[in-house]
């Protein structure tokens, strides 16, 4: 007996991937709508258009079969076989029409909301086969990097630019930055970084597997950004010049750092630091869907044996002693928003982790990611590398003298760690302290049950002594770059006898993760009388034909005192980091529709009556194509004078934008500025 056997399978001609459609609806349209790019857990559409037959509901049948990675394998979650089901499940693949009975077929996709991201193919039949992008979604409930507020989504996934503080954490420097995620290529250039990693390189497969979990995902790129260990993105450099690169103040935006690395194949661009790091890997990570954000720590600690205690060496005249083990002026990492299935209940949500390599975790210069609150609790034993972040925020500070003959004593310091942590604010350019999402409240129980747990003893043991001496500096509020000031040590004599003291006050260029440079200013004053109650003001005049010669592009100067109680024979030392101001940047837009700005900066008062050679850099999200402009102005412009400028551009996209504007005055001054533009049609 023969029997026939009909085959119901759609016949499909040709396809339309409906790109424009569906990028808005998943919100990827800023990456272009010429190819298909989506999130998963949330259904798209393609337009099917039949050789032959009609689709038939509950006869016609359709085998599709996505797969990513060299070596798609369903073990590892990377192959994914299913057929058309009445209705669309969104909490793994699946397929269904949504259109009536015909020779055009509106099917609907849906991926699982823990597919691993990356490049796809999904073969439809025996004849179509088209090629698409998935990426995280934090609009979906059932992903991992799932965030229920539309105002945070669209600061920290949608945003192209932002804000990263710097300067000292008693006088903050907001810096723009262009993430650039959304820009030509660079999605293209980010999903290469995750291949060249050498866990891809080694076992691609389980590697691909791995990208379905956001917390896989971001130890990779804390890893990536910098080229410690592999074909990283950043070379970093922190000391001597910048020659064959770029000096890390230079750099505006992401945008430029990865497509060199890119176009140079894929080896390291130089120079970055930390918030070049931290920015990288924050465009990097809103680019994949993972919502993310630059924090900034002031005052780090840099903690090399573990021990939660940052030890420093001072001579006898103050003056530091350089060691491995420091405090930075700041520090910048980031956080990325995700659970965490593999911790104890309570620590989803944000979670830090650090590209610029300090110390190696599991053999490689990478950091967390760790969740936050982890942090806050003490909770050390939790992945990865809680002892390290935990001492940047919370190491104890104990300093030395190291005298002549090779005996040391131990100073008292009034030495802080992890202070104004802070991050932008959602919706605006106002700095947010986040210190209270690292830290309780200095001295309260929960601080100290946090060190317990921690294992902190230093802390513990800790008690305030109430010095007869007490010692610290003073500054004034305008300190700008080019110009003489004063700063000042404050002795208080707080005993009922009086005090014969020996100060010593010094100063010297700073860069801001903690290395010396050279002496900007010293006073010796060997006999300091202080009656019982009294108060002795002594300042310490820091002159620009010294000082302009060792300070950094990171204009900071770090000040320190040291005071001797000929009586008892006790050393305080109190120290200060103060960051010198720059001329302000103002932007001045011409028109509504924004194809011209005109810019200015005032080039200050330096002591040199010289006039300088000034250029204007401008950079903006979907405002420049990615790239720079860069204008020279005609003529050198001298002290007290307006540096303008006129730029023309093409917007490429509508809405509110930040232009990035670089004020260069041939190195007596480096500036960045901005302005929030509203871009027309």
């Amino acid at each position: 007996v023969l029997q026939t056997v009909i085959d119901y399978s759609l016949d499909i001609d040709r396809w339309n991937l409906e790109c424009e459609f569906n990028n808005t609806d998943h919100r990827t349209n800023l990456n272009g709508i010429d190819r298909l790019i989506v999130r998963r857990g949330q259904p798209f559409s393609i337009s099917l258009y039949l050789r032959s037959g009609s689709y038939q509901p509950g006869v016609s049948s359709l085998d599709c079969v996505a797969e990513t990675g060299p070596q798609p394998s369903e073990q590892y979650g990377t192959r994914a076989s299913f057929g058309l089901s009445a209705s669309i499940d969104t909490s793994r693949w699946s397929a269904a029409v949504a259109s009536p009975p015909g020779d055009m077929v509106a099917l609907l996709i849906c991926s699982a909301p823990d597919a691993p991201i990356g490049r796809y193919t999904l073969t439809l039949g025996h004849s179509a086969r088209i090629e698409f992008i998935l990426l995280f979604n934090p609009w979906c409930p059932g992903d991992a990097v799932y965030m229920d507020n539309e105002q945070n989504l669209a600061e920290y996934v949608l945003a192209q630019d932002g804000i990263i503080f710097r300067g000292a954490y008693k006088h903050p420097i907001p810096t723009p930055w262009n993430f650039g995620q959304f820009e030509s290529g660079i999605l293209d250039v980010c999903l290469k970084i995750l291949d060249m990693n050498p866990k891809y390189l080694r076992n691609p497969g389980k590697d691909c597997s791995g990208r379905r979990n956001p917390i896989y995902v971001s130890r990779v790129l804390s890893a990536m950004v910098n080229c410690n260990d592999d074909k990283g993105v950043l070379w970093g450099k922190w000391s001597g010049g910048y020659e064959g690169g770029v000096s890390p103040m230079l750099w505006r935006g992401s945008v430029e750092i990865l497509r060199n690395w890119d176009t140079q194949a894929c080896q390291p661009v130089r120079y970055g630091q930390c918030w070049v790091f931290a920015a990288v890997a924050c465009s990097i990570s809103r680019a994949l869907g993972i919502p993310c954000r630059v924090v900034t720590n002031y005052l780090s600690a840099h903690d090399t044996n573990s021990n939660l205690v940052i030890e420093r060496y001072v001579n006898e005249n103050g003056e530091p002693i350089q060691s491995k083990e420091m405090i930075w002026n700041y520090h910048c990492w980031v956080e990325n928003w995700m659970t965490r299935p593999d911790l104890k209940p309570d620590f989803h949500g944000w979670q830090a982790y650090d590209p610029t390599p300090q110390e190696k975790s599991e053999g490689v210069f990478c950091c967390g990611p760790i969740p936050v609150r982890a942090i806050k609790e003490g909770e050390l034993t939790f992945k990865y590398d809680a002892p390290f972040v935990f001492a940047e925020v919370n190491a104890d500070v104990i300093t030395f003298i190291k005298k002549k003959d090779g005996s040391t004593s131990k100073v008292s310091s009034n030495a802080l760690v992890g202070q104004k942590i802070s991050t932008k604010s959602v919706g605006s350019d106002a700095r947010e302290d986040i210190t209270h999402l690292y830290k309780y409240p200095e001295g309260s129980a929960e601080e100290r049950e946090a060190f317990k747990k921690a294992d902190h003893q230093n802390k513990l043991l800790q008690q305030q002594q109430d010095q007869g001496l007490h010692l610290n500096i003073k500054v004034t509020s305008d300190m700008r770059k080019g110009c003489d000031f004063d700063v000042f040590a404050v002795v208080t004599n707080n005993t009922q006898s009086e005090k014969k003291c020996r100060l010593l006050f010094g100063s010297c260029a700073l860069s801001y993760n903690g290395f010396m440079g050279g002496n900007c200013g010293f006073k010796d004053l060997l006999n300091v009388e202080l009656s019982p109650g009294g108060e002795r003001k002594v300042p310490l005049r820091l002159n620009y034909s010294k000082y302009g010669g060792q300070v950094t592009e990171d204009n900071l100067i770090r000040l320190a005192a040291l005071l001797l109680d000929y009586t008892t024979g006790d050393t305080t030392l109190a120290v200060r980091n103060i960051v010198l101001d720059n001329p302000e940047i103002k932007v001045r837009v011409s028109s509504k529709i924004c194809d011209k700005i005109q810019t200015s900066g005032i080039l200050g008062e330096p002591k040199e009556n010289r006039k300088l050679n000034c250029c204007f850099s401008i950079e903006g999200a979907n405002l420049t194509g990615g790239g720079i402009i860069t204008e020279r102005l005609g003529s050198p412009v001298g002290p007290g004078e307006d540096a303008k400028v006129k730029i023309y551009f093409t917007p490429t996209h509508s809405g509110l934008r930040k232009l990035v504007v670089d004020f260069d005055s041939n190195k007596l001054c480096h500036v960045k500025g901005y302005r929030n533009v509203i871009i027309g049609k």
